[in-house]
């Protein structure tokens, strides 16, 4: 198995696409940190993993809280292999009814959650480490009324460029995922989608575990020469577009 013996750490673990990644870990062998926020939806995550796990509840946008999470995890195990940036939120308001504080909301845990791990992760992995940062195709192809979120996610792939460059002599691989429309609670929740306004067929709609698989494999050591990477996982939708 491609992570026996190996640590990592997931974020926003408690359901869809964390979720699925914390189970593909754990089928692979991992020793599983499943961070959330949300105490009781993280019990039943980890009930749903393999293996040995690790249950943190962690704001992952308040730094002391992130700081406090890794030393748990490192305390535990003496090491640290992978980090999975997967924690996100989003809000669907035109820019005219947004305020400073909104942007604060998304951005403190979108990007500046990220920006915590990665630099977690730069303090306690040894070299052969990897950091998997889930962006979005709203990095790059948008929408109305979601500003923050894609701002952020933009962000996020410059965040994982500028941590790959300075992660090559660290030996520590630093990538990115773009997920497209994934079947969880955000997707649906999408005022636009639930409205019409925004339709998607079957075939647009990937699942978690898909996404799951690309996280893994980007984190293994079948991408070792894989480095500042924005891999896109969207069954071809943005092609379309």
């Amino acid at each position: 198995m491609r992570f026996s013996n190996q640590v990592v750490i997931v974020t926003g673990a408690a359901g869809g696409i964390g979720l699925a990644t914390a189970r593909r870990f754990g089928a692979e062998g991992a020793s599983v940190a499943l961070v959330d926020q949300d105490a009781k939806a993280l019990a039943a995550a980890a009930a749903q993993v393999r293996g040995d796990t690790l249950q943190v509840v962690c704001d992952v946008g308040d730094e002391g809280q992130v700081s406090a999470a890794v030393d748990r995890v490192m305390q535990r195990y003496r090491r640290l292999d992978v980090v999975v940036n997967n924690a996100g939120l989003m809000m669907f308001r035109p820019i005219e009814e947004l305020d400073g504080a909104q942007w604060n909301k998304i951005l403190r845990v979108d990007l500046l959650g990220a920006f915590y791990f990665v630099k977690q992760g730069f303090l306690h992995m040894r070299p052969g480490g990897a950091i998997v940062n889930v962006a979005s195709v709203h990095a790059l192809e948008t929408e109305p009324n979601v500003a923050p979120y894609a701002a952020a996610k933009a962000a996020l792939l410059s965040l994982t460029r500028s941590a790959a460059i300075e992660g090559i002599p660290k030996g520590i691989r630093v990538n990115a995922i773009l997920p497209g429309a994934v079947d969880t609670p955000m997707l649906w929740n999408n005022p636009q989608v639930k409205s019409g306004t925004e339709h998607l067929g079957p075939s647009e709609v990937g699942k978690p575990a898909q996404v799951a698989a690309a996280i893994a494999f980007l984190a293994s050591s079948d991408a070792a020469f894989i480095q500042g990477a924005s891999l896109l996982v969207d069954g071809g939708r943005l092609c379309q577009l």
